[in-house]
């Protein structure tokens, strides 16, 4: 580290000062990707609950209906 910083006529500090930022900001942009992920499971997962429903709710009302013939 202390060559390089020689190269660049930086501080080593400020190389570690670089690669830390840098690191931080990786590590950001992964946790990013991650919730990106979790966001597109969780609205996959909100869309089949709420065609669960829909279906539950016709199933209730076609139960519900009154029957279309009658008994003699």
């Amino acid at each position: 580290m202390a060559a390089a910083a020689r190269e660049l006529n930086l501080y080593e500090s400020q190389l570690y000062a670089r690669r830390s930022k840098q690191q931080q900001q990786m590590s950001s942009s992964e946790r990013e990707s991650e919730l990106a992920a979790e966001n597109v499971r969780l609205k996959r997962q909100l869309a089949e609950q709420a065609e669960e429903l829909a279906i539950l709710q016709k199933g209730r009302d076609i139960l519900r209906e009154a029957p279309e013939f009658q008994y003699l």
